[in-house]
């Protein structure tokens, strides 16, 4: 049995770099300032695609991201790693979305794909840190959902098992096709780059790429078709736009603190009831708590 397989990764600003030009006036994050990385718990649910097309022979890896242009880099990392082929959103009108419109453009462009059996996603990105929009396309798609995984088990026969890690333990369910499966990060993680695939996809571009691109590779992209990577607009997947970037976000930033902590201000507590009670006590009075 082979199975059909989207992985939907996300292109992020690296968290653990925040300065204080991180956010813009509006509420949004400003990637410019911020060096952009693969999201974590995304190469998490790669890693656990790729496990499925190891174990099921004949299986084809797309992946599907939405950002701006450099966030092709995303399909190029996963091609690097064993992913069959890959789509880019990026249009202006995706701007500034939230996960309501994130979700409702990812779900439209998966309608475009076509038929598939397994959607894999990382948990949540580290750029939001809502776990939302996974979920959001599953019942955007109409089809159910397994979050928390750590493993999946197997996938045949219509049906799919997967080993969750919850807050007290781990759990085994299974579930019918198609799925959507959201990764934690306590999943195993993403294997590295294979030479052979990098030498193969390293010059794979989008369109806007290739007219950008200091060298002519013309004869080389028409020679070798699965070097595009293709490049989808809010018209290309039929969305309507009212629903996509900032108009179709509900979610609005009322205000924004930049909190730096000293490594004078730390504390260190044991687990002993004075101790407990002290720092109770303490959160109480600056309002972090209560």
């Amino acid at each position: 049995m082979s199975l059909k397989i989207i992985v939907l990764a996300k292109q992020v600003p690296d968290t653990r770099n925040v300065g204080k030009d991180a956010m813009k006036a509006d509420g949004t994050v400003n990637r410019g300032a911020l060096p952009a990385i693969f999201n974590p718990e995304d190469l998490n649910a790669l890693e656990q695609a790729l496990r499925l097309k190891d174990k099921y022979p004949g299986s084809t890896i797309t992946l599907l991201t939405m950002g701006p242009g450099r966030a092709a880099e995303i399909i190029r990392e996963g091609l690097f790693r064993g992913a069959d082929g890959g789509y880019l959103l990026t249009d202006r009108a995706f701007a500034g979305a939230d996960t309501l419109a994130t979700s409702y453009a990812l779900s439209m462009a998966i309608r475009k794909i076509g038929k598939f059996d397994v959607i894999v996603s990382g948990r949540q990105a580290i750029d939001g840190d809502t776990a939302q929009v996974g979920p959001q396309v599953a019942e955007k798609l109409g089809i159910p959902q397994i979050t928390y995984a750590e493993e999946i088990q197997s996938a045949e026969k219509g049906k799919i098992r997967v080993k969750r890690r919850l807050e007290r333990g781990v759990e085994i369910v299974e579930g019918s096709l198609p799925m959507l499966v959201t990764v934690n990060g306590s999943a195993p993680e993403c294997r590295p780059r294979h030479a052979k695939l990098l030498q193969k996809y390293k010059h794979a571009l989008t369109v806007t790429e290739r007219q950008t691109a200091s060298v002519d590779y013309e004869e080389l992209y028409s020679s070798r078709p699965y070097l595009n990577l293709e490049e989808w607009s809010v018209t290309d997947v039929k969305a309507n736009v009212v629903q996509c970037g900032l108009s179709g976000s509900p979610t609005k930033v009322k205000k924004i603190d930049n909190v730096v902590f000293q490594a004078k201000e730390s504390k260190t507590f044991d687990s002993s009831d004075v101790d407990i009670e002290e720092l109770i006590v303490e959160l109480i009075s600056n309002h972090t708590i209560g």
